[in-house]
């Protein structure tokens, strides 16, 4: 199997730097790929925010807000993995040296000065959502940094694949219905450039929105915002609201949006908690953290199998397996938040995401 660049390289900021005449059919793989990490990535902290809210139904207006998020990040890894299969590229997912790994840095250099940890909603936890989705220029921000945004580098993948539309095969590509969950949001076949250039739109705008608006051009509901207003929001509780037209402004002045109580979980160690120290797991902890691990990894390998098949039936069949794994995981991930951690802190623990590689 080829080694690839691993999680905490900077092959992406690498990649931006290359030249456009080097941007070429292995320029895109491997960016691709890089996006596909990148899409991961974002999973496990939004979940663990999301499983922390006790109660959804006192809270379901940021529960369901984060539940969007996290339907559309899934939508956006799916793509992300159509995108690499298209010009005949494999997504590598079931790979100790290309899974998420928290805490740390994003994927490839992108927000270097970002560490991005697995713990429950919190105002610290909803400042790290919204600077993985920040754009280069939002239409409001108190988070803004100086650089390149993830948005950035799929504009990048864009240009490529317009100066290389001979590229796109339309191969071994997965699909899924998520029309449910509002218009575009499915996970389609990308066999032209005008199906891969709306994909990465897609991508794009739900995270970041665009340059003159904060809304979500592709929304579950009528004026949805993109992630990164949508995360601001809750951090400020206050909705976002357009005070005035010309100049256009935009301010967190609407209105109230209070915090949901939450499972106090604790912030995962590097290595996870059973690394060592005062937060080492009892043997029944020990047993449902190894079985989100498993069906995690689990996951990722069905993945990973189903956009190597060339029979659509057998793809379709590894992809419902994936997505049940992934909905399996959300039992004992909040059993875990309902244990307190041995150390006295009050937290309790939750989810590592670790991968395990099967017999």
């Amino acid at each position: 199997m080829t080694t690839l660049p691993g999680y905490r390289s900077n092959r992406i900021v690498e990649l931006m730097n290359e030249p456009v005449e080097h941007h070429d059919a292995d320029w895109l793989k491997d960016s691709l790929q890089q996006a596909i990490m990148l899409e991961l990535a974002t999973l496990p902290p939004y979940l663990c925010g999301l499983w922390s809210i006790k109660d959804p139904g006192a809270d379901e207006a940021v529960f369901t807000a984060m539940q969007e998020i996290v339907f559309d990040e899934m939508s956006h890894l799916g793509l992300a993995g159509n995108l690499l299969t298209t010009i005949g590229g494999a997504p590598r997912l079931a790979d100790e040296g290309t899974v998420p790994k928290y805490p740390g840095p994003l994927p490839g250099g992108v927000r270097p000065e970002l560490i991005v940890s697995l713990g429950g909603l919190t105002k610290q936890a909803l400042d790290m959502y919204s600077r993985i989705e920040e754009p280069d220029h939002p239409v409001v921000s108190d988070a803004a940094t100086t650089d390149t945004s993830i948005g950035a580098f799929y504009t990048a993948i864009l240009d490529a694949f317009r100066n290389h539309t001979d590229l796109i095969t339309g191969a071994r590509q997965l699909t899924r219905n998520m029309e449910h969950h509002g218009s575009g949001n499915s996970i389609v076949a990308l066999t032209s450039f005008a199906l891969v250039e709306a994909a990465i739109g897609v991508i794009k705008e739900q995270g970041e929105g665009t340059s003159a608006s904060p809304e979500n051009p592709h929304p579950g509901e009528p004026g949805e915002l993109a992630h990164f207003y949508v995360f601001r929001e809750i951090f400020h509780g206050r909705k976002l609201i357009r005070t005035s037209e010309y100049p256009a402004k935009w301010e967190f002045a609407g209105a109230e949006i209070p915090m949901p109580q939450t499972f106090p979980m604790g912030t995962v160690p590097p290595g996870g908690w059973g690394a060592g120290g005062a937060s080492a797991p009892d043997p029944g902890t020990r047993e449902l953290l190894d079985a989100v691990n498993t069906t995690y990894s689990a996951m990722l390998g069905f993945l990973q199998q189903a956009w190597q098949q060339d029979v659509p039936a057998k793809a379709k069949e590894l992809l419902n397996k994936a997505v049940g794994q992934m909905f399996a995981l959300q039992d004992p991930a909040q059993t875990l938040m309902g244990r307190p951690l041995p150390d006295g802190s009050g937290k309790t623990y939750g989810p590592e995401f670790l991968y395990t590689a099967g017999p």
